[in-house]
């Protein structure tokens, strides 16, 4: 009878100890599907999701959109920068439907309709991951869009270094986003240095339309000017203002400086060029110190205007070098 007492206190024994190990796997596992659903595993989609700050508040983003939008020019000219072909962009103003200098990397996308009209039907269409948009073209479809897809917004049209920040960080795309600003800070660097003291140079940004002739004082042409080393002439630097339109030929003297640069806007080609010949033929124009000078640059609004982007930036660049003679 002792002997069989004995076995069955190790059968209990034995049974205890399996009973407590079952319990444990139980619990590890437990505490493992804890983990992975609260996000603490390595591909957990909490890691994978980035909250992008932005003009309209933040959006999260899972990981790499593959699907894009873009609904303005500086998000076409930025998403081309990054090589990225986005499913649907907006048409462009002129050069349409899409500028010159896009056409190799955006050439056959699908246009969505006008920067401030876009076809929300046929964005929805197209079920994006993302969708690019500027809160100056947008700001009261914000919510329409955001219901489509994940949303986020350009704080304004000309300022390509939010764009490329935020599209960085929208697409998962960081670093390509800091290389390119890299790139671009690095020429701008090169280029004051081989101007050296010839810089500051006080420049004035003209535009004549087929029906009036306009002063940009700070648009995205002032920005990479200044970034640059221009100076804008006195009276043009104590506003935020894009810029004026003149009244008359009076206000010619406005756009006086040492340096003008000039393009042209619309499509009425005929109706601009008569436009722009009476302005500058008037004697007030021929007394400007830029044009004694010869310092009147015709320059391309495709690339000083209304690009918007990175792209548009480095071609600015680019049109420097030239004019002043300089090498990169």
């Amino acid at each position: 009878m002792k002997e069989r007492r004995m076995v069955n206190s190790r059968s209990i024994f034995f049974i205890a100890i399996l009973i407590s190990l079952i319990t444990a796997c139980g619990t590890a596992e437990e505490e493992t599907a804890g983990d992975n659903a609260s996000g603490s595993d390595d591909t957990s989609s909490e890691e994978d999701t980035r909250t992008v700050e932005h003009a309209m508040g933040e959006t999260e983003i899972e990981g790499t959109p593959e699907k894009v939008v873009t609904l303005y020019q500086g998000a076409n000219d930025t998403a081309a920068a990054l090589g990225v072909e986005p499913v649907g962009i907006v048409e462009s103003w002129t050069e349409k439907p899409i500028y010159k200098y896009l056409r190799d990397d955006l050439e056959g996308t699908e246009i969505i309709g006008e920067e401030t009209q876009p076809n929300l039907e046929a964005i929805a269409e197209m079920d994006p991951d993302v969708i690019i948009a500027n809160k100056t073209r947008h700001e009261d479809i914000y919510e329409d869009l955001s219901a489509i897809a994940p949303t986020v917004m350009g704080e304004a049209v000309y300022k390509w270094e939010d764009t490329l920040n935020i599209m960085g960080q929208a697409l998962n795309m960081q670093e390509e986003a800091d290389e390119l600003l890299a790139s671009y800070e690095e020429r701008i660097a090169t280029f004051q240095e081989k101007m050296g003291e010839e810089l500051p140079i006080e420049a004035s940004i003209t535009n004549f339309r087929a029906d009036h002739a306009r002063i940009f004082y700070m648009g995205f042409a002032g920005r990479v000017l200044e970034d640059a080393g221009f100076e804008r002439p006195e009276g043009h630097d104590n506003t935020d203002e894009w810029g004026i339109k003149l009244s008359s030929k009076e206000s010619i003297p406005e756009a006086d400086a040492e340096v003008i640069f000039n393009f042209n806007s619309g499509t009425e080609t005929e109706q601009i060029e008569e436009t722009f010949e009476e302005w500058t033929d008037h004697p007030l124009w021929q007394e400007l110190e830029a044009v004694e000078n010869d310092q009147v640059h015709m320059v391309d609004e495709e690339t000083w205007n209304a690009g918007g982007g990175v792209l548009a930036a480095n071609l600015m660049v680019d049109d420097l070098y030239e004019i002043f003679d300089v090498e990169e």
